[in-house]
């Protein structure tokens, strides 16, 4: 797999907090970085796709994430 590099500056608090979280994980800070990342951009994908079907699901009375759940249980 191909990969590049990215660099990115850190306040020194949010680098010692990288170094301390890397250090009890047993992982490296690119690791747990990438992972963050990986999380990140799942979170923003979820709310996009969520903004952008509001509009049905409102139309066909869902309103809250309860009516949702109450739905599919």
């Amino acid at each position: 797999m191909k990969t590049s590099a990215l660099t990115i500056r850190l306040d020194p608090d949010l680098e010692r907090q990288l170094e301390r979280a890397a250090r009890r994980s047993g992982r490296t800070r690119s690791e747990l970085v990438r992972d963050a990342l990986r999380r990140q951009l799942a979170l923003e994908e979820f709310e996009d796709l969520r903004r952008r079907i509001m509009p049905f699901a409102e139309a066909r009375g869902y309103l809250t994430d309860e009516d949702i759940f109450r739905e599919v249980s």
